[in-house]
């Protein structure tokens, strides 16, 4: 059973930047394909980004050059990069991770964070 813990929400003005970050508690974090996802109120939770195993990484239309994912398998954590922020990103963002192959659908994530609050102010 893995656990995964966010951490570095916040509220920034449009323009600014956050960077997330992810610690995960397994043991053969490298094993993981580790995934952002955002849930915004009312809507429903949207892929992000992800990397794979081997650092291969791909990212939603909508943050494609603003925001980067990275992973560090020595100290089991993902991170998040985020960019020329805008009120859109406002949401709650998750951290989640899956075995086996690369995919970006939240269905096929099986761990979830517990989510950090991202607050965009225009």
């Amino acid at each position: 059973q893995m656990q995964l813990v966010e951490s570095g929400g916040g509220t920034v003005q449009a323009g600014g930047s956050l960077r997330l970050s992810c610690a995960s508690s397994a043991t053969t974090f490298s094993k993981y394909v580790m995934g952002w996802f955002r849930q915004a109120p009312g809507k429903e939770r949207e892929f992000v980004a992800a990397i794979s195993q081997i650092s291969n990484t791909v990212y939603a239309d909508s943050v494609k050059g603003r925001f980067t994912i990275s992973r560090d398998n020595f100290k089991n954590t993902v991170s998040l990069q985020m960019n020329s922020l805008k009120p859109e990103d406002t949401a709650d963002y998750y951290c989640a991770a899956k075995e086996g192959i690369f995919v970006t659908s939240p269905s096929r994530y099986v761990y979830w964070g517990q989510g950090t609050q991202v607050t965009v102010s225009s």
